[in-house]
């Protein structure tokens, strides 16, 4: 099993959205890295849901439900998309000041590679950033 984050402007897809909406499909990525990222996603991953510009933390843990497959979205490039559906929802969520402050996450993807929106992480670091963390099932 793998561990990545994935970061979505509030304002376009919210972790409440997602909630909502109990599946989706991760679409509209055009940086190569993240689409690489994306093909690399098995099912079963974990996934950590940042929302990025506005409140600038994780929020909720996701799971991978399919695989890479062609973007619907686009008619040429190989751009791609997965599956994802919502797990839990952070009761706290765990915002990018304390990661940054946290010397254990010192070269965590979200901080190191600051403008991908896809990005593998360390189970170590998924599990430093679930420590202790009350989470709610999201209801499906």
């Amino acid at each position: 099993m793998k561990y990545w984050l994935v970061k979505s402007e509030p304002f376009k897809y919210s972790w409440e959205q997602f909630i909502i909406d109990g599946r989706a499909q991760w679409d509209g990525v055009r940086n190569y890295q993240a689409r690489n990222n994306l093909n690399e996603m098995k099912l079963g991953d974990l996934v950590l849901y940042y929302h990025s510009n506005e409140g600038l933390a994780i929020v909720g843990i996701a799971e991978v439900v399919k695989e890479s497959y062609p973007d619907p979205t686009i008619n040429e490039g190989d751009w791609v998309v997965v599956d994802i559906v919502p797990v839990r929802e952070l009761v706290y969520p765990v915002t990018l000041q304390q990661i940054k402050k946290d010397e254990r996450l010192k070269n965590i993807g979200l901080v190191r590679q600051g403008r991908l929106s896809v990005v593998q992480i360390s189970k170590e670091e998924f599990e430093i950033i679930t420590e202790n963390q009350v989470t709610k099932k999201t209801s499906q």
